[in-house]
């Protein structure tokens, strides 16, 4: 069986949950079955993967329109395959395509569901409806979906409702708990002035509207003074955005010390020093299908305090491997809270417990780190993954 994957991102560029995913999976797969990886971009080394760089006769236009670009390049590679398995809507189409050139299943991963990410209008303008349409389109003629958590399913079923729900399956994302796992050096520490005598909640995320890092910084100024809080922020989605995050650091580093903003994507080693000497990780998003930055903090012992949302109370055991932040939500598509200062409050109230007993904290990432290697590993995911295809290909 030959399985073609399609996905925006692929090592080495990878910025988001998806580009991980993709990369894990498919190593996990290539000792399974016959893989080939289409992915945006150059040239790859690996020798099963193809990049596709965007047309220069496109380069005046929204990335929208430069996105369809690439997913037309693609199409041809794809020819052989036995079925075509696609990662988000910038691959979508590519998937969709290809299944009605070569009469192959296509089967696509949902990470997201653009509808439920109005925010991306800021960013792609005219581009977010050929997005939506193109995610649309996608789903609603694909051989079968799969969601990374049974939350993303009900997600699906409910944006998408012409979807049988028959062909929607669950396999989770996972984590390689051998590259994350806990890492006692404190390099890192020094190198950004963090104390380890005090304790600290540490967040890791893209500085965007489904992130939640506004409510946050307002949650932190609600923090016992004591607490530092590290803030490992980038790729901003606006500038509007980044100037919102940033003007709240600056009040945040006015009237408190150990507030730690680095802009910059830190590569693991230093990450998982970060996540092994955190108090607590927090994940305040809005909205969030699975959350592999959840299973990294757990993989390096972290506990997590994260919003009831999404896959998070699937990953992240109320009480057990950390605390779930409860948020009433409205149903706009945006996630954004109902009241927004009862989040805050509670979410500063979450991470108070959790910074207050130490011990207690201790044995919750001890508990999440064996969750982590027990349940989301990526040889389970990439078996249940095969089951997923043969399934499609009777």
């Amino acid at each position: 069986m030959r399985t073609d994957i399609v996905s925006k991102e692929f090592p080495p560029e990878v910025y988001g949950g998806a580009g991980v995913h993709v990369a894990e999976l498919s190593a996990v797969l290539a000792m399974l079955i016959d893989v080939r990886v289409h992915a945006f971009g150059d040239r790859r080394d690996i020798p099963y993967a193809t990049g596709y760089p965007e047309l220069s006769a496109l380069a005046d236009q929204n990335a929208a329109i430069r996105t369809l670009g690439v997913d037309l390049s693609m199409i041809a590679g794809i020819a052989g395959a036995d079925l075509v398995h696609s990662h988000t809507w910038y691959a979508n189409m590519a998937g969709h395509l290809a299944s009605l050139m070569y009469d192959i299943p296509h089967v696509l991963s949902a990470h997201s569901l653009e509808p439920l990410r109005p925010w991306k209008a800021e960013q792609l303008g005219g581009g977010y409806a050929i997005s939506s349409w193109a995610e649309r389109t996608a789903y609603e003629h694909s051989a079968g979906v799969i969601a990374v958590s049974e939350g993303m399913k009900r997600d699906i079923l409910r944006v998408y409702p012409q979807i049988d729900p028959g062909k929607v399956r669950v396999v989770y994302n996972g984590i390689d708990s051998s590259a994350w796992q806990p890492n006692e050096d404190t390099a890192v520490l020094d190198e950004y002035g963090i104390d380890p005598r005090r304790p600290s909640v540490v967040f890791v995320g893209r500085v965007t509207r489904q992130k939640g890092l506004p409510y946050l910084l307002r949650a932190v100024a609600l923090l016992p003074e004591d607490v530092q809080v590290v803030l490992c922020a980038g790729a901003p989605d606006t500038p509007e955005i980044a100037q919102e995050v940033a003007g709240l650091v600056a009040e945040l580093q006015e009237t408190r010390s150990g507030v730690v903003f680095i802009d910059t994507v830190l590569p693991r080693e230093k990450l998982t020093q970060l996540l092994t000497h955190a108090t607590t990780f927090v994940c305040p998003s809005v909205y969030e299908p699975l959350g592999i930055v959840n299973l990294e903090a757990m993989a390096c012992g972290a506990p997590v305090v994260g919003t009831a949302t999404g896959g998070i109370p699937e990953v992240v055991l109320d009480g057990d491997t950390g605390i779930i932040v409860p948020i009433d939500q409205l149903d706009d598509g945006t996630g954004t809270p109902k009241d927004p200062e009862a989040f805050v409050r509670d979410l500063a109230e979450g991470l108070t417990r959790m910074v207050s007993d130490p011990d207690r904290a201790r044995e919750m990432g001890r508990r999440g780190r064996q969750r982590a290697v027990d349940t989301f590993s990526w040889e389970q995911i990439g078996r249940e993954t095969v089951q997923v295809y043969e399934s499609l290909l009777r």
